[in-house]
């Protein structure tokens, strides 16, 4: 039963601490977010501070202006009743005189005020010899006032002294505030004491009365501010929210989005610049729109028209090509030359063409359940007769299981031939190694060189259209300058990623990733990009140059190990 307890108490702990942290995490969201909320929330810290400060500073000299009216109108009396006092008692020489008793009393009950049975107000007290000699309510017997007239106060007037103190008593079974004055009042057989203790019970009750006040008129004003702040924040803040949701939606493509102008004031001239720039950029953009639709159809007309002399020239040139071992030597390599060349033109128009392709939005993804290996093979196979001319060994690193994965062969042996082909012609006569991979949701294949690699920035123009590393460096494959631009185009249509990796004199390594399901989403590659020989420079990362083509959130997921 216990160990039950135990658990019920673990999980209810765990419970409240989840949700005091999405409390918290709740809370520091909506203050991240929202400035209204920032801005009413310090108007209100602040305005309570003030606030609180100015009613303590009013309670309290209101405190003080009734504590200091009450010592004055009781001073006065006291100079009065000692005075009157002094005539009453100067009339005996001795304190054994049998009058002396009752005239004490007389006087006492005088200076209270001439009624013996009230119950409140201001208590009289003479005393002589360190003894109480005379109390005014007589008929008051609950007011103890030994314990209000302490021995300080009563030494200081002992020696003469006109003094006061706050003391606290009983006064009809509550206990009360007294302020209490004492006063000499000297007589030709002694010296007596006169005692005055007047009760601040209605001075605390005014001050009470007046701190609730300011109190309440206080919360009313931090009301009132905050409810201004909002207010003022809210028209300052929904225009801008107006335009921040129209900025999205601009961003979105929905460039005939406005903003409402309405007034003269500076937020009216906000939204009509807001308006102004939109119309100029939804003009700059459709003005660059064509231009870019007449380059692509220019391109692919051009393509096109350039198929049918091209076609002639291939049937000429096939012909001569044919019949050059009769030509002179001199001929017979321009033939040679010549059918080279117009390989590379054609090449270069099947590359534009797909390009076009690609940039009208026409290109078609035709996924199937595909085995990667055989592909690899394929691609490996078809470079090998360049790889040996170069002198350049291609290394396969094949899982023995077969990959399958739901993609289109063709595009995928196309990335594969381009970056394998790159990688032989710029391996610089070392090994080249290509490794496939797989998990649960991708399949990814490096191809790693240890060629001349990538200095600083080159990665992130690696798969532009015609970059070249080096525009001096002769070509041994014939390429068209487009081969990383379109494998760039082709993993984006099977939404995967294509990154490099490179660094000067350590070779470079490109990774292509593909989900394993056509449409899912990619979160992971099963490999690294930055390969695990690559030496980490004294005082630098080891990765070295980076670039992700994809989904700028799937770049950030990129697997670099520094």
């Amino acid at each position: 039963m216990a160990a039950r307890w135990l658990r019920v108490a673990r999980l209810l702990r765990r419970g409240l601490a989840a949700l005091a942290s999405r409390l918290t995490s709740g809370v520091h969201s909506a203050w991240r977010r929202s400035l209204q909320l920032r801005v009413v929330t310090i108007t209100l810290v602040a305005s309570s501070l003030l606030v609180g400060g100015f009613a303590y500073l009013i309670a309290d000299k209101i405190s003080g202006i009734l504590l200091e009216n009450a010592e004055t109108d009781v001073r006065s009396r006291l100079t009065n009743g000692s005075e009157y006092a002094s005539k009453q008692f100067n009339l005996y020489s001795r304190a054994e005189e049998a009058q002396l008793q009752d005239t004490i009393d007389g006087t006492v009950t005088y200076l209270a005020g001439g009624d013996p049975t009230q119950t409140s107000g201001v208590v009289v007290a003479i005393t002589g010899d360190n003894t109480i000699g005379s109390i005014a309510p007589r008929s008051s017997p609950e007011v103890e006032v030994g314990p209000l007239i302490g021995a300080e106060l009563r030494s200081s007037v002992a020696a003469g002294n006109v003094a006061h103190q706050i003391r606290t008593g009983v006064l009809g079974g509550q206990r009360t505030k007294y302020l209490v004055y004492g006063s000499p009042v000297p007589t030709r057989f002694g010296q007596l004491e006169l005692y005055y203790l007047v009760p601040l019970a209605r001075q605390d009750a005014t001050a009470a009365d007046a701190r609730a006040t300011v109190v309440a008129t206080g919360v009313a004003l931090v009301i009132l501010l905050s409810l201004l702040a909002a207010l003022v924040t809210r028209l300052v803040v929904t225009p801008v929210r107006v335009a921040a949701r129209t900025a999205q939606r601009l961003s979105a493509g929905l460039l005939d989005q406005r903003m409402a102008v309405n007034g003269e004031d500076d937020l009216a001239l906000l939204a009509a610049s807001f308006n102004q720039m939109a119309t100029n950029l939804q003009r700059q953009i459709l003005r660059l729109e064509e231009m870019s639709r007449l380059q692509r159809r220019f391109t692919s007309d051009v393509s096109h028209e350039l198929r049918t002399p091209l076609t002639t020239v291939r049937m000429a040139a096939d012909l001569i090509f044919s019949e050059r071992d009769g030509f002179d030597p001199a001929v017979a390599r321009s033939a040679e030359l010549l059918q080279a060349e117009l390989d590379r033109f054609e090449e270069l128009l099947t590359d534009l063409l797909e390009i076009s392709r690609f940039d009208a939005g026409f290109a078609v993804l035709d996924a199937e359940p595909t085995d990667l290996v055989p592909v690899v093979h394929r691609v490996t196979e078809r470079l090998a007769g360049l790889a040996e001319r170069v002198g350049v060994t291609i290394d396969l690193v094949l899982p023995d299981t077969p990959v399958i994965a739901e993609v289109d062969p063709r595009r995928v042996e196309r990335v594969l031939r381009n970056l394998v082909g790159n990688a032989v012609e710029h391996g610089e006569g070392r090994p080249v190694r290509i490794t496939l991979g797989m998990d649960e949701s991708a399949v990814a294949v490096t191809v790693r060189d240890h060629g001349v690699g990538l200095k600083p920035g080159e990665e992130k123009l690696v798969f532009n259209r015609f970059w070249r590393a080096d525009p001096s460096r002769a070509r041994q494959t014939g390429g068209t300058g487009l081969g990383l631009s379109i494998s760039v185009e082709d993993a984006r249509l099977h939404g995967g990623w294509l990154e490099a990796w490179g660094a000067p004199g350590q070779g470079a390594q490109f990774r292509l990733t593909l989900p394993a399901r056509a449409g899912d989403r990619l979160t992971t590659s099963p490999l690294r990009l930055v390969p695990a020989d690559a030496p980490v420079p004294f005082g630098g990362p080891r990765h070295g140059g980076l670039m992700a083509i994809g989904p700028v959130e799937d770049v950030g997921r990129a697997e670099v190990i520094s």
